[in-house]
């Protein structure tokens, strides 16, 4: 069902009016990421004790799921359910 509406009802950003272009999606993971990266190195400081080690791994986690959060997006904006 879902796949059928992802292939069936996109042909591309420009035509399809009720898509967000990729650029949107990207600010909207860019800002969702801060906060979730603040959240994960604030953590991580408290449970390591260390700051450096608490910005590592807010750093590393901000690409990876920043990453993934775009795709994730891109590919819920294909699907007409609840729209």
């Amino acid at each position: 069902m879902i796949l059928n509406q992802i292939v069936r009802n996109k042909s591309n950003y420009k035509t399809d009016v009720n898509s967000e272009k990729p650029l949107r999606s990207l600010v909207k993971s860019i800002s969702w990421r801060l906060i979730g990266t603040l959240d994960t190195i604030l953590i991580s400081w408290l449970v390591t004790g260390t700051l450096s080690l608490a910005f590592a791994i807010g750093s590393i986690e901000m690409l990876t799921k920043m990453v993934l959060y775009f795709f994730h997006e891109r590919l819920w904006n294909t699907i007409k359910w609840g729209k």
